[in-house]
């Protein structure tokens, strides 16, 4: 039986809808009236519903929580699309089963892609940090099939281009998104290539890197940070969506055991004029920092959420610091995978085994709901690392599975996820390949 789709709002919407997606092929049916609706989601035939939130509220004068318990019961998939960007109204979405909530207004390309997602089946894997770890995670992720990915972006980086363009122009550091962009790009090469060219000379433009000066001028055309990432996105054809995780300028703060107070990822990363083995006692954003409800949306829906890999605080957990980050990974019914890193970081993870890194993961998280932790079991000549342990940078290692086993319930999953040239990277289709494997474990 072929897959039909309702498609529940006024002429308006149903016409948007048939624009986007009516290339497609599918069989649509379209209705306003609810009481007609709950008639037909009930047809064998109907396979899943696209309901426009905004309408079905003017026309029923109903509570949108009525509306989704009717597409519940029915059992059927039921995309909500809507204007309505409360956080309560996205967690009560997924509280009310539906699969997708799309904020309007929406890019085409993204509608498309999840659409399809929720209509084929694919599994939707958000990506959760920062830095190259996040690149090298999702430049693997792509080539997986029948997936849609989600990079979710922190957004604490003030040092280097990132940090000239945020001071100087107010924007929020686009460094970490612009990697995004790139590692999910489907456009020719050169065009890649181009994003990533840094200046190297030019007065003001020496050290920037093209891409920050687009996403830069984008924001200002578009008027937002987010709006200047989709259009960018839409621009490069990335598989997925990149999503910075906030929409707002924040700090990122940090108190160590001594006492001293450090502001800024920057100053906090570098580790300059302290003790590389003096430990972050606490992390925090100043102000903090508001939700992109686009990114929040994406982990309340995902079916996968992998977090990291990444320098453990300024990375990672810099983004469990955002208000409803951690409530949302928590309520996600998604298996939840964290990456551990390979090397240990001086003024950040001096001296941290595998324990030391889940248990901050769990604490910041505000409890244990992780499924899988990767631990990288390849192993490393002696000539690479005595040059990290001069640089006080040591492996990561597992001490016992008994002090891990009393701090999360997750599976323990070693592999050889990693490679080495003069630096020690995480392997990008090696991670692939595991991640596939935990995805079907996880099935």
């Amino acid at each position: 039986m072929d897959k039909k789709i309702l498609v529940a709002g006024d002429k308006k919407f149903c016409e948007e809808i048939k624009s986007v997606i009516g290339f497609l092929g599918v069989e649509m049916f379209f209705e306003q009236d609810l009481k007609k609706i709950s008639g037909i989601i009930g047809r064998a035939d109907v396979s899943m519903v696209i309901f426009d939130d905004d309408t079905l509220r003017r026309k029923n004068k109903k509570p949108f929580y009525y509306t989704f318990r009717i597409f519940k019961n029915k059992a059927k998939n039921f995309i909500i699309v809507s204007s309505d960007k409360k956080h309560s109204s996205i967690f009560q979405a997924a509280k009310s089963g539906a699969a997708e909530y799309i904020i309007k207004p929406y890019s085409q390309r993204e509608f498309i892609a999840r659409f399809n997602a929720v209509y084929l089946n694919w599994v939707r894997i958000v990506c959760i940090g920062g830095g190259t770890g996040l690149f090298h995670m999702l430049a693997g992720l792509r080539k997986l099939p029948k997936a849609h990915l989600s990079s979710v972006v922190n957004m604490s980086d003030d040092g280097g281009s990132s940090g000239r363009l945020k001071a100087s122009f107010g924007v929020l550091p686009p460094g970490d998104v612009r990697r995004s962009l790139v590692a999910l790009s489907n456009a020719p090469e050169v065009m890649n290539r181009l994003i990533q060219y840094r200046f190297t000379r030019g007065g003001f433009i020496n050290g920037h890197n093209l891409g920050n000066l687009l996403l830069t001028a984008l924001s200002d055309i578009k008027g937002s940070f987010t709006e200047a990432v989709r259009s960018l996105g839409d621009v490069l054809n990335v598989r997925g969506a990149v999503l910075p995780i906030i929409d707002t300028k924040t700090t990122l703060c940090a108190r160590f055991e001594n006492g001293k107070v450090i502001r800024g990822e920057s100053r906090i990363d570098l580790c300059k004029g302290r003790s590389p083995q003096l430990h972050i006692q606490d992390i925090w954003h100043d102000p903090r920092a508001r939700c992109n409800v686009d990114a929040l949306s994406a982990i309340l829906h995902s079916d996968i959420i992998i977090i990291g890999p990444g320098d453990l605080f300024t990375s990672i957990i810099t983004n469990f610091l955002v208000k409803d980050i951690c409530k949302a990974i928590l309520k996600s019914k998604a298996k939840k995978i964290y990456v551990c890193n390979l090397m240990t970081k001086p003024g950040e993870t001096f001296g941290y085994d595998v324990d030391n890194h889940v248990y901050e993961i769990v604490k910041y998280l505000n409890a244990d709901c992780l499924d899988y932790v990767v631990i990288s079991d390849t192993p490393f000549s002696q000539t690479v690392l005595r040059k990290y342990a001069r640089k006080q940078q040591f492996p990561v290692k597992l001490d016992g599975a008994e002090k891990i086993n009393s701090i999360t319930k997750a599976k323990l999953v070693f592999a050889d996820v990693s490679h080495q040239t003069e630096l020690l990277r995480h392997d990008s289709d090696k991670m692939m390949r595991v991640i596939s494997n935990i995805i079907k474990d996880s099935k």
